[in-house]
């Protein structure tokens, strides 16, 4: 899950002037003055969150809480998840689906609930979360209770010493949850909840805490020799190289989770209750495949296939590029891409047109790098 460059940008992080002052230049995204780089560049702070801790700010993503005692069926019904299934503090990645099946976003759901009463936390793309917090209030019965929360900021640290940086601010929380875990803990007297996943494939946390906290939660962060700060270039780089869709490019509502390689996302028993939105066509393409699927391309040289690319077996079009552009983890160019499906098995030799040069593309699996998540119980 990501968000698109938008032309007018409408508001300011709680963070604005904190990456001002780091050097940062800005640029709209989201609805947001955001920042691309610092002054290391995109390739450095690429290969820093690669081999360190990057720090990511990502406030401009919607968080949300739905509460309620019938909270788990009622966003079941909008959602292909098991939530009901889900425990306290686990995590999932999930599809918010129109009636066609089409995504209308990609989230993460939470279980957070605390009690007597189910509560679970939501966070949805920053370009969306307008549209997709009407549609969760159209669609939700009147006694669950939506809350979205604009005061709360969203950092993201990322890398292989993530959770040795953490662990310090935190003790015994680079044991205490794996990926797709969460729990809250106390810096000081200020609440902070913390979600062990994020957009890079690294190990790595995110961080919810109050906006007028932000400031000082990310100063204690830079005070460590690990961290770094990180903005929207290396974070596409980095989600590229981990196979990761980007929302508004490789995902929208004219694409359902077969199509984009994210049947993952629809639960054993979901799939065989139905139940949520575009579920009948859903379970057809499950059975008999999609005409069309998402691949990776892996390209020779230093030119890059960016979005819109046209894909061609011979003089045949058969696809387009969604997201692409060179990983300066392996050296050459990748792409994702959506071909037809007689030309999606990986090892396929195809075309990537690009300023009017047909560039020869490998078909392959994503992610292009490994993810290296941590999984309790796992060396």
């Amino acid at each position: 899950m990501s968000d698109s460059v938008t032309d007018h940008p409408t508001a300011t992080l709680p963070l604005d002037g904190w990456h001002r002052a780091a050097g940062a230049r800005m640029v709209p995204f989201a609805g947001y003055a955001m920042p691309i780089q610092y002054s290391d560049g995109i390739i450095a702070e690429h290969e820093w969150t690669r081999g360190h801790a990057g720090l990511f700010d990502v406030s401009h993503m919607g968080q949300l809480t739905v509460s309620g005692a019938g909270a788990a069926a009622a966003l079941e019904a909008l959602l292909p998840a098991d939530l009901q299934a889900l425990a306290p503090g686990r995590m999932r990645y999930s599809l918010l689906l129109n009636e066609e099946g089409g995504v209308i976003d990609d989230l993460i759901v939470t279980n957070i609930t605390d009690g007597a009463e189910p509560a679970y936390f939501l966070v949805v793309n920053g370009a969306t979360k307008d549209g997709d917090v009407a549609h969760l209030r159209a669609h939700l019965p009147a006694d669950v209770i939506l809350t979205p929360l604009p005061e709360q900021a969203l950092l993201a640290l990322q890398g292989p010493e993530a959770a040795l940086v953490l662990d310090r601010l935190f003790p015994g929380i680079a044991t205490e949850i794996g990926f797709m875990e969460a729990t809250s803990r106390m810096l000081g007297d200020v609440p902070v909840r913390i979600f062990r996943s994020g957009y890079t494939g690294e190990d790595g946390y995110e961080l919810s805490i109050a906006a007028v906290e932000a400031v000082a939660l990310a100063d204690r962060l830079m005070a460590e020799a690990e961290v770094r700060p990180i903005g929207l270039g290396a974070r596409d780089s980095l989600r590229l190289e981990a196979g990761l869709p980007l929302y508004g490019h490789d995902l929208d509502t004219g694409t359902d989770p077969v199509m984009t390689g994210l049947a993952f996302a629809i639960s054993k028993a979901r799939r065989a209750n139905g139940g949520y939105p575009g579920a009948d066509r859903i379970t057809a393409l499950l059975q008999g495949g999609a005409p069309i699927r998402r691949v990776g391309l892996v390209l020779e040289g230093r030119m890059a296939a960016r979005e819109g690319s046209l894909v061609f077996a011979g003089e045949e079009q058969v696809g387009r590029v969604t997201s692409g552009g060179f990983s300066p983890t392996l050296g050459h160019p990748i792409a994702l891409a959506f071909v037809d499906a007689a030309h999606a098995v990986p090892g396929t030799s195809l075309f990537a047109e690009v300023r009017g040069k047909r560039l020869p593309a490998t078909v392959a699996r994503p992610p292009f790098v490994p993810h290296r998540y941590y999984r309790k119980g796992e060396a």
